[in-house]
């Protein structure tokens, strides 16, 4: 029987087989360098869901920034992915600029929200009450202008939008409860009066789908032309609930928050479905907004052909009448929740 030898045991150190070691072994002050270079130029994220650190130094950059404050020399540092991938390992990305802060908060902004979400989720809850939300685009200049965006095709554009051939606005009126978007185009401007034909045309396209609503609920923004104090505007929503025996209530986002009004986001969508193209005619502006869909529905587009007169207003005796007989504010927020009365049933 053959005896199994023993003896002492040696150890043999084996090679690292998986590659090479972080690059913080070979240099290792890179990173407290790395939050050096970047720290001036970082900010957390202000509503504080990550603790995550936004720069807008670019790998490159900060690689300059390591040769000429650090006293690197180019040939020791990693290359621009390595030096990308440990600022994100350490907390840091890039971040596109969002014009997400709202300029101001007047003192009842907190109160205007609280009452915006009762009156939003009580027409979402009742038969009888429809949401609509309706707001004016930025005007689209007409003309072969560039727009950003990527195409397949070579596309050449003037880089200014002086002298535009023609001025257009998209007037939207989402229904969240139907996901259904409605899009009208006015030519020029957009005064009260191509918000208010643009609400009587939705209306007389889409009521037999409504038929149980007695109430309908607008959310809106603060705008020059739909505000609740512009004389013209009202009075044509006056007109509307007569014609349509329907109530209305106005419920208005606070100023500088138009954001959150659901149409908004509409106009984003827009944005992206035209964007490297030339919307260089009447008819290419209203083919583009006809082919855009939301939540995989097409929006229903219609163009007014008339140009609509701007400035138009009532008399102070002729709103001051409207005002007493039609018009109920809400206490304390006038401004943001008004009821225009067909039936005494509303309040």
């Amino acid at each position: 029987m053959q005896r199994r030898q023993t003896g002492p045991v040696i150890s043999v150190e084996v090679p690292n087989m998986r590659g090479a070691k972080p690059i913080h072994h070979k240099l290792p002050r890179l990173v407290e360098d790395l939050h050096d270079v970047v720290r001036t130029f970082t900010q957390t994220d202000p509503r504080f869901r990550t603790s995550r650190r936004y720069t807008r130094l670019s790998a490159a950059t900060v690689v300059k920034r390591l040769v000429s404050d650090k006293g690197y020399q180019p040939h020791e540092l990693p290359s621009h992915e390595t030096i990308r991938r440990t600022l994100h390992e350490i907390g840091y990305t890039m971040r596109k600029v969002r014009k997400a802060r709202p300029k101001k908060k007047l003192p009842e902004t907190d109160a205007i929200f609280e009452h915006i979400h009762i009156v939003n989720c009580t027409a979402d809850e009742q038969p009888n009450e429809l949401r609509l939300s309706l707001d004016a685009k930025a005007a689209v200049k007409v003309g072969p202008f560039s727009r950003g965006g990527s195409s397949w095709v070579d596309i050449k554009a003037d880089d200014h939008d002086f002298n535009p051939e023609h001025i257009l606005v998209p007037i939207g009126i989402l229904v969240p409860q139907w996901e259904k978007l409605s899009m009208y185009i006015a030519k020029g401007r957009a005064p009260a009066d191509a918000l208010a034909d643009a609400l009587n045309e939705f209306w007389h396209d889409n009521h037999e789908r409504a038929e149980l609503v007695d109430t309908l609920v607008l959310d809106l923004d603060n705008g020059p032309e739909n505000h609740s104090r512009r004389t013209q505007f009202i009075s044509r929503l006056v007109q509307f609930v007569d014609e349509h025996q329907v109530n209305i209530r106005l419920a208005y986002y606070p100023p500088y928050h138009s954001k959150y009004n659901p149409v908004e986001r509409c106009w984003g969508v827009l944005e992206n479905h035209w964007n490297g193209s030339l919307l260089d005619s009447v008819e290419a502006v209203v083919g583009y907004a006809s082919t855009m869909t939301w939540k995989g529905i097409r929006a229903t587009v219609k163009l007014f052909d008339k140009v609509y007169e701007r400035g138009k207003k009532l008399s102070a005796k002729a709103m001051q009448a409207i005002e007493q007989e039609r018009l109920a504010r809400l206490p304390g927020l006038e401004k943001y929740f008004v009821d225009i009365l067909h039936s005494p049933a509303l309040g």
